[in-house]
This record gives structure tokens, sequence and C-alpha cells, in this order.
């Protein structure tokens, strides 16, 4: 009898162990759902997020929507933030796959780090996803992204429409690029380029000063944008590639009395970004349904888990290996003050985080309900 006692105080014991999550290092958090039978079944998900300050979207839509999906799924899984730090993402991508990751899904800081883990990865027998951002030369079983050549495709063509807009006469446009260790910026610029060059080549257009923000840091992009508006006052576009550096240019334009003047592109569908189209001082945003991306990858993620092989609706080709990576790709919208509104309908922001303060009576001009 005293035998069978101690059995069931070792069985409660170990399953105590079980339901506890990992932690997180340095202010990184970590997270388990509640146990279930299907979560006894499916290994464990790893997810690593780059950073909390190129753009807001990865701790306030990434996270949240990625939690929702696996809690539903009832996988047990560990989602950190390596803070733009290389050496910190590696050690926890290490941490992730020793503390029993069977699957791994990381937004890359750069090709050369995201190489490293997923090769590591691979080495252990752990299943990889690409999120965001495609790894060059990675080889991850699977990329879940936008369609970042259309992305920078709807950023040239809204920056066109607005100089229409404005009647501009040979305006002269700079761009502010992302990061160049990021594959989906040199594919947003694909996509803009193949807007403005031809208007360049044309001489309907001017082509301003250009430099790309290192990790997409907002201050940089503010220093580097002062600079180029020194060097050519006569700016009248700027092709920013997301609402961070977008603000970043209209906060030097605000210094110089030409916000709303010069119209500025971005990307993210931000709070701010969305506030600076309702003032007038931002053209246009693209919107990425964060949401969809989040639940498409998660899908995946939860079928490798529990052992199974999904299939992906499409691929696409490393350039660097020339190998097709089965993908996900989903639509971008290009949002402009007339429809502000339906990003707050799809629920990505909230009328409460919009409308605040001067905005609020914006947000109902705009038709924000």
């Amino acid at each position: 009898m005293r035998k069978g006692i101690l059995s069931l105080t070792a069985a409660a014991a170990a399953l105590a162990l079980g339901l506890t999550a990992c932690g997180g290092d340095s202010g990184q958090t970590s997270s388990t759902s509640p146990a279930t039978a299907s979560a006894a079944k499916a290994g464990k998900i790893g997810v690593i997020l780059p950073d909390s300050k190129s753009s807001a979207r990865w701790e306030t839509a990434d996270r949240k929507y990625l939690e929702e999906a696996f809690k539903a799924a009832g996988v047990e899984y560990d989602i950190q933030n390596a803070q733009n730090d290389k050496t910190a993402f590696q050690t926890i991508a290490d941490q992730m796959i020793t503390n029993g990751a069977t699957v791994l899904m990381i937004v890359n800081l750069d090709s050369g780090t995201g190489k490293t883990v997923i090769d590591k990865a691979r080495s252990q027998g752990v299943a990889t996803i690409d999120y965001d951002r495609l790894t060059l030369g990675g080889g991850a079983a699977y990329y879940v992204s936008f369609d970042n050549t259309k992305v920078g495709t709807l950023q040239g063509e809204g920056l066109a429409k607005c100089l229409t807009d404005k009647k501009a006469e040979k305006p002269i446009v700079a761009y502010l690029n992302g990061s160049p260790t990021d594959n989906n910026a040199t594919l947003f610029k694909q996509g803009y380029d193949g807007v403005l060059k031809p208007k360049f080549d044309a001489g309907d257009y001017v082509k301003g000063p250009e430099q790309s923000v290192p990790d997409w840091d907002n201050t940089q992009a503010g220093t580097l944008f002062e600079q180029m508006l020194t060097e050519q006052p006569k700016i009248a576009g700027v092709l920013a590639a997301n609402d961070g550096l977008g603000n970043a240019a209209i906060t030097v334009l605000k210094k110089n009395n030409l916000n709303g003047k010069v119209p500025v592109t971005g990307q993210d569908a931000t709070v701010q970004g969305l506030q600076n189209i309702l003032a007038g001082d931002q053209c246009m945003t693209v919107y990425k349904a964060v949401k969809k991306e989040a639940d498409a990858a998660a899908k995946l993620a939860v079928a490798l888990a529990k052992g199974e092989k999904p299939t992906a609706s499409g691929s696409v080709k490393d350039p660097e290996t020339g190998k097709d990576v089965p993908s996900e790709l989903l639509e971008p919208q290009a949002i402009y003050l007339d429809n502000v509104k339906d990003v707050v309908a799809d629920g990505y922001v909230t009328k409460e985080e919009l409308c605040t303060g001067d905005f609020a009576a914006k947000c109902t001009e705009a038709g924000i309900q």
C-alpha cells in the first residue's frame, strides 16, 4: 500500500513538472499552453522573434496571435524575443533545442545567423520554419510571409498616387530602404523600384538621395534623413520602407515645416503610422493581416509537432541555393485615409488605441466606428 502511495506521489510530481513552462532569460518570456491529450502526443514548438524596437508588431501582434493559435491547438510552446542581439538569438535557439523543441520557427536577424540556427536545428532533427523573413541559403522546411514584392509595389504605387494628388511636377524622390541584411527589404525595394524606376528613366520623377537603414533603426533613420534633406532640400516625396522609418522622416519634416507637404509612405499599419495618415503627414501604409500570417505558420508548426508532413500552397525560390522552399504567401493591402477604417474593422488596431486625444475627431471624419 505504501509503495502505491509513493508511486502516485511521484506521478503527480512528474505531471506538475511537465506542466511547468520553460523560463526565458534577460526579460525574455515564454509560455506553455494548458496540457491536453493532444499536447502529450505532440512535440514542443519554439519561436524566436527578432526585436521589439524596429516595429511594434512583433510583440503586440505576432506574439499574441501565435500564442492564441498554439493554445487553441493544445500544444506546448516557448516564444522568446532576441531583442536584435545575434548572440542571444543563437543562445535562445540552443536552449529551445536542449529543452525539447521539435519545431523551431524563427524571424532571422540576418541570413548568416539564421542559417547557423537552422543548420543546428536540422542536425538535431528539429523541423524549421522561416517566419516573415526568408533565411537565404538556410534551407528551412517552410516559409510563411506576405508577398513582399507586392508590398513594395503597393508602396511605389501609393507614393505615385500621392504625388499625383499633389500635382507634383518632376518631384525629387528620396528612398529610406529597410535593413540591408533583411531579405524582405530587398524584396520591398524590387517592388517599389518596379513602379518608380520607369518614372525616373522617363524624366517624370528625379531620383533623390537613397539610404538603407541598418537594423531598421528608427533613430538612425532620422539622422540619415536629416542629412538627406540637408543635401537636397527640395525632396518632394519619401519612399520609407515601413511606418517607423516613415515617422522618422516625418519628425524631420515637421522641424522644417514640410510635414503634410511631402508625401511619405510606410508599412505595417501601426497605430503611429495610421495616426500619421489621419493627421495628413503620411500618405499611405501597407496593412499585412498578421493574424492570417501567424495562423498559417502556427498551422504548419502544429502539424510538424504532431509528426505530420503538411503541404504548402506555393513555393519561393531561394536566390542563393536556387531551391524552392514550400511557402505560404499572403496578400497585403494598401491603406490610405479613406480606408484606415478597414484596419480597425479587421481588429488589428482598436478604436481606443487609435482615436486618442486630437485623433478622436479625425477618426470620426474618417468613418471609424
